[in-house]
């Protein structure tokens, strides 16, 4: 695999991408046999730690571990510093320009959502691995879509109905408004309901930007509601756990859900302070050999970050497209991303990060989900070692049905 790099900018936003110096028909030639994958993320913002450069790491973990198969891979990455406006100038400017054949991640839900129409109009491919509304297997369903990891309605399924079975009956909703937000209050208000509990209140939160979450915390714990419930993802859950801590509103009795948590958020706050709190992922670097073989293999090129599904989402999804360019070959993978999308989805998948799984026809990749622990300090054995499993979520079980997605494309 041949990946050279420089720096540039474009919509404000740093780009590695692979240059050569061939005569033009030796470029040409060179081109018509090259992958290229982009990875669009947040690289300096407040999903940074849960996407960024571990992983780019984990992408190119992917693209070295498929290299040497008859076709060169490129991999490229920028900023889409959480807007969609620079996502959707990037992804336009990968695509028209670089030749970009693949886009993976997205970042932000709102970003996700306009570089996912984009990416169907010019035909390429989009492996959604961070972004978590679930309208991108439902409302705004395309045949160039495949969407990895998790998204709020299984986030909402796990956490949210656990919490409620466990008596956390009556909730508030602290809510980044933004898609994501709104998708994850949505999925997880719906389960509330459904277990016949009540929704009490909500408050939205300016996003990105916010770092005091005092006044909305102190408008919550007002609600008099058992649960406040974080629709919020990155450095937003970290503050809302912080100063909930701070203002002692767990020692009051009232449950804190952190909607959307990694082990990176854990390891930002360690255990003394995350302690009991309940959370979801779809990889925990310590499930078995082969998620404990996967993080042994990237941690070299990561350092002392810690891996969570985000990053295996990276992975496997760019592992699993460039084992199906091998098997259609690089010239017809390349002429159409909703062919490829589609032969992605008739082969089954395999990897060291989510073991076996399948991608649905509304392009929803299956695996099982994991309701997670968090350790106390005494029980951790050493680094990253934050998670007791509670229950899993068979892969069948964990994503909305098909037929209520309402995917325009899909037959159920």
């Amino acid at each position: 695999m041949n990946v050279t790099r420089r720096t540039a900018l474009a919509a404000g936003a740093g780009i590695g991408t692979g240059i050569g110096g061939l005569p033009w028909q030796g470029a040409k030639a060179q081109a018509a046999n090259t992958i290229k994958i982009a990875l669009l993320t947040d690289f300096s913002g407040t999903y940074r730690d849960v996407s960024g450069p571990t992983e780019l790491a984990c992408v190119r973990q992917a693209a070295a571990e498929m290299s040497n198969r008859g076709f060169n891979i490129e991999v490229l990455f920028g900023d889409n510093q959480n807007r969609p406006d620079v996502g959707s100038n990037l992804t336009r400017q990968w695509i028209d320009r670089d030749g970009v054949d693949v886009v993976v991640d997205g970042g932000a839900s709102s970003v996700a959502l306009a570089a996912n129409e984009i990416i169907r109009d010019k035909n390429k491919v989009f492996l959604n691995t961070t972004s978590a509304t679930s309208d991108l297997t439902g409302r705004a369903c395309t045949p160039n879509t495949v969407h990895w990891t998790y998204d709020t309605w299984m986030l909402a399924k796990s956490t949210g109905g656990a919490t409620v079975r466990a008596g956390g009956d009556s909730w508030f909703f602290i809510t980044a408004d933004y898609a994501f937000g709104h998708a994850l209050e949505r999925d997880t208000a719906n389960f509330v309901r459904n277990a016949g509990g009540r929704v009490l209140g909500q408050v939205r939160t300016p996003f990105p930007g916010t770092t005091d979450f005092s006044a909305f915390l102190v408008q919550a714990q007002a609600s008099r509601a058992k649960v406040i419930g974080l629709a919020n993802a990155g450095s937003d859950t970290i503050n809302c756990i912080k100063q909930a801590a701070e203002f002692g509103i767990m020692r009051r009795g009232i449950k804190l859900a952190s909607l959307l948590m990694f082990l990176p958020d854990v390891h930002a706050l360690g255990l003394a302070t995350t302690q009991g709190l309940i959370c979801t992922e779809t990889f925990y670097w310590d499930m078995n050999d082969r998620t404990r073989a996967f993080s042994a293999r990237v941690r070299p090129n990561i350092g002392q970050n810690a891996l969570c599904m985000n990053h295996a989402g990276g992975y496997a999804a760019v592992l699993h497209y460039l084992k199906t360019v091998v098997d259609m070959g690089p010239a017809q993978a390349k002429q159409s991303g909703a062919a490829t999308v589609a032969r992605m989805k008739a082969i089954p998948c395999d990897d060291d990060c989510f073991g076996p799984g399948t991608i649905r026809a509304d392009g929803r990749k299956l695996h099982p989900a994991y309701l997670f622990e968090v350790k106390k300090p005494e029980e951790s054995r050493g680094a990253f070692d934050y998670y007791k499993l509670l229950q899993t979520t068979d892969a069948n079980e964990a994503f909305r049905p098909i037929s209520e997605g309402g995917c325009n494309f899909v037959r159920s």
